[in-house]
């Protein structure tokens, strides 16, 4: 099965909290899930897919060694994409921190912050072929 999105725009959650783009924090006890997405996707934008990303979240949240990785990455990919997950239409990134994700045609992705000219264009349409779907909400209404 794959995972990744071409060609796509995932907007922001229509219930979320903020305006503006917000560089999700940290906590006390250690990294979150979205700001691993965060620093991971805006420090390299369109360098990883959907799956890669969610690997290198998982990999760097769960803190796994660069040797373990070395010597059972194949096993540690296969018993993480075995589970049941969501995709990036359910991260904290476009449902609480006001982050549009935007996917290439190679399934690269990049962050488009909500009050920017680009997520406007993108939310419009304007670009040709493009799929625009919503962020997840964060609760039913």
């Amino acid at each position: 099965m794959e995972w990744n999105y071409y060609n796509t725009f995932i907007t922001v959650s229509a219930d979320c909290p903020v305006e503006f783009g917000m560089v999700p924090p940290d906590k006390k006890g250690g990294r979150t899930k979205p700001s691993l997405e965060y620093e991971l996707a805006a420090g390299q934008p369109y360098c990883y897919t959907q799956e890669e990303l969610m690997l290198e979240v998982h990999v760097r949240h769960k803190e796994i060694a660069p040797e373990i990785l070395a010597e059972q990455g194949a096993e540690i990919r296969e018993a993480f994409f075995s589970k049941p997950m969501a995709c990036m239409r359910a991260s904290m990134l476009p449902k609480k921190y006001g982050w549009g994700i935007h996917f290439n045609e190679a399934g690269k992705l990049a962050l488009v912050a909500r009050e920017s000219a680009e997520y406007q264009q993108y939310v419009e349409g304007k670009q040709e072929g493009l799929k625009v779907l919503a962020g997840m909400r964060s609760s039913r209404k």
